[in-house]
């Protein structure tokens, strides 16, 4: 949360003619529909039921698809959280696992300005925290043992730019 997957993916689109698409928007394409709050607890929520109704890849086989079906050279798909993922996405050709760190309190401050979810802006730091202790979050970090490139998003958003171009020019 707030390690700067969306701001990363904003850039490749706009600068690298590149497409993204996230693990949430099916989630929240379905509370929209249901006029439930999307809040970060039902996003979680939902994601569990549909998970163990579904089996632990349901969400990554939509992710498969939708990238299948992409035109695009550069794609990025944001919101990888479990281990269950990546093990079917690397089917896709080319897939490459790109862990972004962030400190915890830049993350913090990040997630209150955006306010993407209905109660992002209300978490005390504390409540933050102990947020990582949920289900979709607690898998994320040993995705970084698995991760063909670390980014740490720390410095400013010059960096992150320039640190996207070195990993994607360089790769060309």
């Amino acid at each position: 949360m707030g390690s700067g997957k969306g701001t990363i993916a904003k850039y490749i689109i706009e600068q690298k003619q590149g497409s993204s698409h996230r693990f949430s928007t099916m989630l929240r394409d379905v509370l929209n529909r249901l006029f439930i709050e999307q809040s970060r607890d039902n996003l979680q929520n939902f994601s569990t039921i549909l998970r163990q109704t579904f089996g632990e890849d349901i969400l990554a086989k939509v992710m498969f698809h939708e990238v299948q079906n992409d035109q695009h050279e550069i794609v990025v798909i944001d919101g990888i959280r479990r281990m269950s993922d990546i093990a079917f996405l690397t089917k896709i050709p080319e897939f490459k696992l790109i862990y972004t760190e962030t400190d915890m309190k830049i993350r913090f401050d990040r997630i209150s300005i955006r306010g993407e979810n209905s109660d992002d802006g209300k978490k005390t730091f504390e409540q933050f925290i102990e947020s990582h202790k949920n289900e979709a979050e607690s898998q994320i970090l040993d995705l970084r043992n698995h991760a063909n490139v670390i980014i740490n998003n720390n410095g400013s958003l010059e960096d992150l730019h320039r640190t996207v171009d070195q990993l994607i020019d360089g790769q060309k």
